[in-house]
């Protein structure tokens, strides 16, 4: 007990492991990718940067999210179903031109939650053969759509419904593939 004290008494800086540290590259991809776009959308809006305004804005911007950064919105209470409620920790540090990266460091140390989001990878229509993935990938496509397959059965039914809908949401694989 002395030696801790006068390692305190020395200035000794004691950091606990995963305090304070810096985040890794790719560490927290879906809070700073979020948070960044989020921080240029109101730069461009010319939006006043007070933590009320800038609160208020993100309370909308997570109204639209879908996906991890929904998840995401859910972690900091920017969502109606959301338990706990620390947007403040965002809308603060945002108001005064803090990087997003820092904001997630600090974010993480709230909720280790926030940083273990990590986006899926993207499949490239254009080029992937639909009947070498797994009817969960397939399920995906047609949901990050909006789309749902109502009576598929059959791998089969799921790749002819993502044929059918590949013109409206993704025309530059469409008119790519070879297959149609």
């Amino acid at each position: 007990m002395w030696t801790v004290c006068a390692l305190v008494v020395a200035g000794v800086l004691v950091v606990l492991p995963g305090g304070g540290r810096a985040l890794k590259e790719g560490e927290c991809e879906v809070c700073v990718s979020f948070l960044e776009r989020f921080y240029q959308s109101l730069k461009e809006k010319n939006v006043d940067f007070k933590a009320d305004v800038v609160e208020k804005e993100l309370l909308k911007t997570c109204n639209d999210a879908r996906g991890k950064e929904n998840r995401l919105c859910y972690y900091i209470g920017a969502t109606s179903d959301a338990a706990t409620k620390i947007t403040n920790e965002v809308s603060k540090p945002l108001s005064n031109h803090i990087p997003a990266k820092k904001v997630c460091e600090k974010l993480k140390k709230k909720d280790g939650q926030i940083c273990e989001l990590k986006y899926d990878k993207q499949i490239d229509l254009s080029t992937v053969d639909l009947k070498k993935l797994r009817v969960k990938e397939l399920k995906k496509i047609l949901d990050d759509w909006g789309e749902m397959c109502k009576g598929c059965a059959e791998k089969s039914d799921y790749i002819r419904k993502i044929h059918e809908l590949m013109p409206k949401y993704a025309p530059n694989a469409a008119n790519a593939r070879t297959d149609l």
